[in-house]
């Protein structure tokens, strides 16, 4: 079961690309699969692909709904103009309500890093303690509306979050490659059962883990301080290192899509962004070969999507945001 757009623009002999993509009508209805010969037990062809599409989504009907009823005032960002934010009261309430109905949607708590990524844009995320939502998980036994938004909104929401976006030149790519995704409850468990039977394994595991991200973000600060402070020094490294290719870092155990994105030329790293398995993929790309990238995806019949990163978070747009 490919997501809607693929097979539209499959349907239309289109190349697999952000031009594509972009050309499709905005807004377009989600299309059925037919399971019985009578055309009975229909479904809707929208596939999981790991990208937090349904926590963007959630943030952004609560947003819109809230600002409507005039409960937040949400800030106006043009494309080329950010500015700071004097107060993120009203974005804070945004996200404690959007990940409370994320929650009861999902029926489970998760990280929550989809949401905070989509009310306050790139940061670095340290998650909240899971029991600030138990009112959201006994809202679907029937406790009450008001009871619950009360409870959430007075709850203590530990969570951490520090202002963070890639280095100028950077540029963040979401490859979709249609295979329906994985389901993140399967992998978690699997995860989780992995933990119990080697524990002391996954501990080292996750404190190397924690390391490198941590390591990731020290240099990818580095470089920002550097473009600030060197610019002309920088511009020069980055198109330099844009021309050569990066070192093989997945394991053959990994997919070949991602040994393949791995050995392209300007990809600094390439991974998958969701629950793992065949959730979409993500690379990271440097100067100008990001089309390069997009082209190649497409030969492997996978669609560059037309998001990006966006440090900004919820905001009213003045236009259509794919312009």
């Amino acid at each position: 079961m490919k997501v809607v757009y693929l097979s539209l623009i499959e349907a239309r002999g289109l190349p697999l690309t952000p031009e594509s993509l972009a050309a499709l009508q905005p807004f377009t209805s989600i299309t059925f699969n037919t399971e019985e010969e009578n055309g009975e037990n229909r479904k809707p062809e929208v596939a999981k692909t790991g990208l937090g599409s349904s926590a963007a989504m959630t943030t952004a009907v609560v947003a819109a709904l809230l600002h409507y009823l005039t409960v937040v005032n949400l800030p106006t960002l043009s494309k080329d103009q950010q500015r700071e934010k004097e107060s993120t009261v009203d974005l804070d309430m945004v996200h404690v309500i959007a990940q409370t109905a994320h929650c009861i949607a999902q029926g489970k708590v998760g990280s929550g890093f989809d949401v905070s990524s989509a009310v306050y844009g790139s940061q670095l995320y340290v998650r909240f303690s899971p029991e600030v939502l138990s009112s959201a998980q006994d809202a679907v036994k029937g406790k009450g509306f008001e009871e619950l938004i009360g409870d959430v909104l007075n709850g203590k929401w530990d969570h951490e979050r520090t202002k963070f976006s890639l280095p100028p030149l950077m540029n963040l790519l979401l490859g979709e490659p249609g295979a329906g995704g994985s389901s993140t409850v399967s992998m978690v468990g699997s995860v989780k059962k992995w933990q119990k039977s080697e524990p002391q394994k996954a501990l080292e595991t996750w404190k190397k883990l924690s390391e490198s991200n941590s390591a990731l973000e020290i240099h990818l600060s580095m470089l920002s301080t550097m473009s600030k402070e060197h610019w002309d020094s920088y511009q020069s490294i980055i198109n330099s290192c844009s021309m050569h290719r990066s070192e093989k870092i997945e394991p053959e155990s990994q997919s070949h899509l991602l040994d393949a994105t791995m050995n392209m030329e300007g990809v600094l790293l390439a991974g998958v962004p969701g629950a793992g398995g065949f959730d979409a993929v993500f690379a990271i790309t440097l100067g100008n070969s990001s089309r390069n990238v997009t082209k190649a995806w497409s030969s492997l019949n996978v669609l560059a999507l037309l998001v990006r990163e966006d440090p900004r978070g919820v905001s009213l747009e003045t236009g259509d945001p794919r312009a």
